[in-house]
């Protein structure tokens, strides 16, 4: 039976009773298994999340999302306002991966891999707890008067939590604007990259203020994932839950009887490392970000009184409750072959996207023109072509037709990087050669003798039969 209280869903873990003042959390530090597993996970993500905008490939940094040119680059790779259609498609694929992911393993992501969990519990916890000590110490400092000691401390964190602040905000603009535009606002003169400090400067502030005051009120409050994990999870996903069918009922453990209770004593450990403020022992929760420090805190315990670890742990409710292991359910399925198709079809087109996109109209008010002269007929078409690659791109167009020539009555030599031009031309076929009155013809466009791009369009002349 579980000795959980009934009013824990009615209230935020991070305010008081009365819902006017906000509970400062204090959360322990318990450095056991899965706690430097999750530690080796989140320094690899920062080191990729610093280094990826001043890696480059193709001449291109890693990865750019500079909505304000609308350039989008990943691995080297640029996607153009022509590709927009794939950035939403790849979007999809990752909203779909995210619910299925949800659906099996909970809040995960947030825990492991979530950029705001990774800074603030392995970067600026860590430095305040440097600074300040463990979670007593903190809360003992907090609570006493001002004195020389507090304010010298105080002053040497909050100075490192902004400049910590300023750097993350450094290369947030960088996956914005480009990191070459970055180091020229840095190295050139205020005067000349004005609006790029305010945005610095904003950016620092912001970041600032969410790491040393807002901090786990993002993943509780401000988040919208934690509602969204409410309506994905059910009694099969494998999420971190407490075992209350062997926890319950609690009891404090007395040396020289035997237990007659459930294996929990009743400690608060758990409550006392997690960083949302919460029971887990109350069950699932949307404040729960599956971080796994109540893991590491519980199978601490369980070692000291000679128990089986694992009272916490990755567990679906049917687990504990029925004691039957994870199966695979219909929406799992269903979330795997939606996401299956939407992978296919993104590959499928991302083979298919060529360097250059070519666009082929008829000018328009026209039909055809026949040449008594040499008994030939022509039409009159404007193609707009576009370069996606990063450099300068020369052409050349060639229709697949032997007979058909081209007269070109406007023709740039080459096509700018990232720009586009248009080039207007006549396709000029022989009489004889006209079978009807409208003919599919392709085209060819070379780059350096390389085949580029293919398009095609229709040519109307009277037919010889």
């Amino acid at each position: 039976m579980s000795q959980t209280p009934a009013h824990f869903r009615d209230q935020v873990s991070t305010l008081t009773d009365d819902g006017l003042k906000r509970k400062w959390i204090y959360p322990k530090i318990i450095k056991g298994k899965l706690y430097r597993y999750r530690s080796a996970v989140s320094y690899f993500f920062l080191l990729l999340l610093f280094s990826a905008p001043f890696i480059k490939l193709n001449g291109e940094q890693l990865i750019l999302l500079n909505v304000l040119e609308r350039k989008f680059v990943f691995f080297g790779i640029i996607f153009w306002p022509q590709d927009f259609y794939l950035f939403v498609l790849a979007l999809l694929i990752f909203i779909v991966f995210i619910v299925l992911f949800t659906v099996i393993f909970g809040r995960v992501f947030c825990g492991w891999v979530c950029p705001q969990t990774i800074f603030l519990e392995m970067v600026f916890r860590k430095i305040e707890n440097w600074i300040e000590g463990d979670q007593n110490q903190q809360r003992k400092l907090d609570s006493a008067p001002l004195t020389f000691n507090k304010f010298s401390k105080k002053t040497l964190k909050h100075v490192l939590f902004f400049c910590i602040s300023f750097l993350i905000s450094n290369v947030f603009l960088a996956y914005l604007i480009g990191s070459d535009t970055l180091i020229e606002i840095v190295t050139e003169p205020i005067k000349d990259h004005l609006s790029g400090f305010i945005a610095i400067g904003v950016f620092s502030l912001i970041f600032y203020l969410v790491f040393s005051r807002v901090r786990e009120l993002v993943c509780t409050v401000v988040c919208p994932y934690g509602r969204l994990q409410g309506v994905l999870l059910d009694n099969q996903s494998i999420i971190v839950a407490y075992d209350y069918e062997r926890g319950e009922p609690r009891n404090k453990v007395n040396k020289g009887l035997e237990n007659q209770g459930g294996d929990c004593i009743d400690c608060k450990l758990c409550v006392q490392v997690c960083p949302t403020g919460i029971d887990i022992r109350n069950g699932t929760q949307l404040e729960c970000v599956n971080c796994t420090a109540c893991i590491d805190a519980c199978d601490m315990v369980m070692e000291k009184i000679n128990r089986p670890s694992r009272l916490i742990g990755f567990k679906s409710e049917t687990e504990i409750k029925d004691k039957t292991p994870f199966k695979i359910s219909k929406k799992i399925y269903g979330y795997s072959a939606v996401l299956l198709m939407l992978m296919t079809i993104l590959s499928f087109l991302l083979i298919k996207r060529t360097d250059v996109q070519t666009t082929i109209l008829r000018a328009s008010g026209t039909l055809y023109q026949l040449r008594d002269k040499d008994q030939t007929v022509s039409n009159l078409y404007t193609a707009e072509m576009v370069n996606k690659t990063n450099k300068t791109v020369e052409f050349e167009i060639i229709p697949d037709d032997k007979a058909a020539k081209i007269q070109y009555i406007q023709k740039p030599d080459s096509i700018a990087y990232g720009g586009s031009t248009k080039v207007t031309f006549f396709v000029i076929m022989p009489q004889k050669a006209i079978k009807q009155y409208k003919t599919k013809i392709g085209f060819k466009l070379l780059s350096n003798n390389k085949v580029v791009d293919r398009f095609e369009t229709t040519f109307i002349a009277p037919s010889n039969n």
